[in-house]
């Protein structure tokens, strides 16, 4: 389908039928040789980049000048979602979702993100998409930036003892095997981790630097760079690849992206690239990585037999400014922000990362399944990056408990050509500050009076007057009809659905059958 045949259609139109006929959710046989589906099982990656904007991606924004053929390429060989969202406007919140099926807030964490050294996030017993999926007969893999916390080793005077062994990591939570970093680039601790040890002594500090560098001073691995670390992540991927597709099961690898995240230090082969600023290059820089795993996949010889998942955990942090502004991102690298006729991260979007408002959680999100997706194919469906644990478990046949992926429903019957048989409750979106949203259908309801995040006034929590929009004519929120009488039979519907999801711990309901 053409890209901008593509735009103009309306978000909320069903999903375009998949080819060939009726598949069944259980033991989904995949096309293709591979010992690691033998028993029907795909392999499955999942890339989630970090701070991706619905807008840095040509194939979701026809008016972007940054080159991104590897993701226009995986969206045109499967299924795009124009109306998909994470779960938080900020990293860590989003990430607690994709992993336990459960949203953030939930959690201890009810605002904000977690830091560098923070302790674990996600409960001991907790069910994880890895560890169901590890129940299922998969090896599992996390590559990448974690940010859910760690328990990291203390010496006698309580600094971290960086020769101990770290608790609670990924490979704590359903993970066969773990490299990558404890947090965002931008936080310290500034070196790898592998499985449950750091990979080098930590003998440097680093001094810190502003936009578009930004990171934050602190402890640094002897060989650490920053500028590399991105490069480093994705040899390690295609590696874990073609060492997987070799084996005798099916794995799941999860390969969280340390960017166009801050710091914006693209490698030195893509500076200058997009004409756009050192962001416009780290977006090259960022499908260059999609286009390398895919790659692996290919030489592998699985990518018939692998679904692939690729989405982003919030909004990009890049500004909107005004016309009339002097400058930008383009004319001056170290300002956080574009005109929009030089480019528009979060597309059309009002607000920006952490915003309750829809650049903060809209975001791109594009399925490949070869044989199972029909390609070109694309959904208008509200969906929630929540919703990855539900939809894998249905696509290995495996049953939730009901004390696990309490806000989770499985899109499988969209990914292949089903929505009719598709039902899923309101997506709830959380703000940096803590604001909630409900979307249902077409209505948005902002349970507070700002964005909750960047864009002034940030508001607060539970304070009115609160916002409500008609997504299906004012995608870019600019009319509040929370005064509207004829509304207001959603409004108070949207409050009571709202006290619901709170008061029972849950949105998706238990089967009835239990």
């Amino acid at each position: 389908m053409d890209r901008r045949v593509f735009l103009k259609r309306s978000f909320l139109v069903s999903c375009l039928p998949a080819v060939g006929g009726v598949i069944d959710a259980a033991g989904m046989g995949a096309k293709g040789g591979s010992k690691g589906v033998g028993r029907g099982k795909p392999h499955i990656v999942f890339i989630l980049a970090d701070d991706l904007g619905y807008g840095d991606v040509g194939y979701f924004n026809q008016r972007s000048k940054i080159p991104t053929p590897n993701l226009d390429a995986l969206a045109k060989g499967g299924m795009v979602f124009k109306d998909a969202h994470s779960g938080s406007a900020v990293c860590t919140p989003t990430r607690y979702g994709v992993m336990t099926g459960r949203y953030c807030w939930r959690s201890r964490l009810k605002r904000g993100v977690l830091g560098g050294f923070s302790t674990h996030l996600i409960e001991d017993g907790r069910m994880t998409v890895a560890s169901m999926l590890k129940t299922s007969g998969y090896h599992t893999a996390c590559i990448g930036k974690w940010h859910l916390g760690m328990d990291f080793p203390k010496g006698s005077d309580k600094k971290t003892d960086y020769s101990g062994k770290i608790t609670h990591g990924p490979t704590a939570k359903g993970f066969d095997y773990y490299y990558g970093v404890s947090a965002s680039l931008d936080m310290p601790p500034y070196v790898f981790i592998e499985n449950d040890r750091f990979s080098e002594p930590v003998t440097r500090k680093y001094p810190g630097t502003g936009f578009p560098g930004y990171s934050r001073a602190g402890d640094m691995g002897e060989k650490f760079s920053h500028i590399k670390a991105l490069d480093q992540l994705t040899a390690k991927s295609a590696a874990y690849i073609k060492e997987r597709a070799k084996g005798d099961k099916p794995f799941f690898l999860y390969f969280p992206l340390t960017s166009p995240h801050k710091p914006v230090m693209p490698a030195e082969r893509f500076q200058g690239k997009s004409g756009i600023g050192p962001y416009g290059d780290f977006v090259m820089q960022t499908d260059w990585v999609v286009g390398q795993v895919d790659k692996a996949l290919t030489d592998a010889g699985i990518a018939d037999d692998t679904l692939v998942i690729l989405s982003s955990d919030n909004g990009s942090f890049m500004y909107r400014y005004a016309e009339t502004d002097a400058d930008d991102h383009v004319s001056k690298p170290s300002m956080q922000g574009y005109k929009a006729s030089n480019h528009t991260a979060n597309y059309i979007f009002r607000g920006t990362k952490a915003d309750v408002w829809e650049a903060g959680h809209r975001v791109p999100f594009i399925v490949r399944w070869p044989g199972k997706v029909r390609k070109g194919s694309y959904c208008g469906k509200t969906i929630c990056l929540t919703d990855i644990m539900a939809t894998c478990a249905d696509v290995v046949g495996a049953e939730l408990p009901d004390n696990a992926a309490e806000d989770s429903f499985s899109i499988l019957p969209l990914i292949v050509g089903k929505d009719k048989q598709f039902s899923r409750g309101g997506v709830v979106n959380h703000s940096a500050n803590g604001v909630f949203a409900l979307r249902q259908g077409k209505w948005k309801l902002v349970f507070g009076n700002g964005s909750g995040g960047r864009e002034k006034p940030a508001g607060k929590p539970w304070s009115k007057p609160y916002h409500l929009y008609d997504m299906a004519e004012d995608m870019r929120e600019t009319k509040n009809l929370i005064d509207d009488k004829d509304c207001q039979i959603w409004v108070r519907h949207m409050e009571a659905l709202m006290k619901q999801y709170i008061d029972q711990g849950r949105s998706r309901e238990v089967p009835k059958s239990h």
